[in-house]
């Protein structure tokens, strides 16, 4: 994977989370707080353990030592009582995964992440962070249909498509 390539991916990974996120901000604040579910969590929850994953991923990558964060470091759906918490806190982590990203060189891509465990290229994390993105925005994205607020398609191919008009 080249730098080019993973700036694609992760310019796709927050146009469907914006696509999600502004079709969740159409919910009431009943719908968009309930615990009904049809997948692993609710449609907050979801959000909120997406944006935990994107955080805390990145900080592994760079190096951070999770043991200094404590088990309290997970991010709490209770945390964000409305959207537009979650939409603010992911633009400003937003902004730390970019620079992140800008730092990176074809050769890092190719190398190890800093941490000793961490043996496969750092790629495979990069694509990783991606990947699990979309399941989770694939999920909200039933959540949020269920609830008669449909994203529309989140598709790649959709992606390439919007960019290209």
């Amino acid at each position: 994977m080249r730098t080019t390539e993973a700036t694609t991916l992760f310019n796709y990974l927050y146009w469907a989370r914006d696509r999600v996120l502004d079709s969740a901000a159409e919910l009431s604040a009943d719908a968009f707080t309930s615990t009904d579910t049809v997948t692993t969590r609710d449609l907050r929850a979801t959000l909120v353990h997406e944006l935990d994953v994107q955080w805390s991923w990145r900080e592994r990558l760079r190096g951070a030592d999770w043991a200094e964060w404590g088990e309290d470091a997970d991010l709490k759906a209770g945390d964000y009582p409305t959207v537009q918490a979650i939409a603010d806190q992911w633009r400003r982590d937003e902004t730390d995964m970019w620079a992140w990203l800008a730092s990176l060189t074809d050769a890092d891509l190719d190398a190890a992440p800093p941490r000793d465990e961490d043996t496969p290229p750092l790629w495979h994390f990069v694509m990783h962070l991606v990947s699990h993105g979309i399941q989770q925005f694939s999920e909200v994205a039933i959540l949020l249909t269920r609830a008669g607020h449909s994203p529309g398609d989140i598709g790649f191919l959709e992606f390439v498509g919007r960019r290209e008009r």
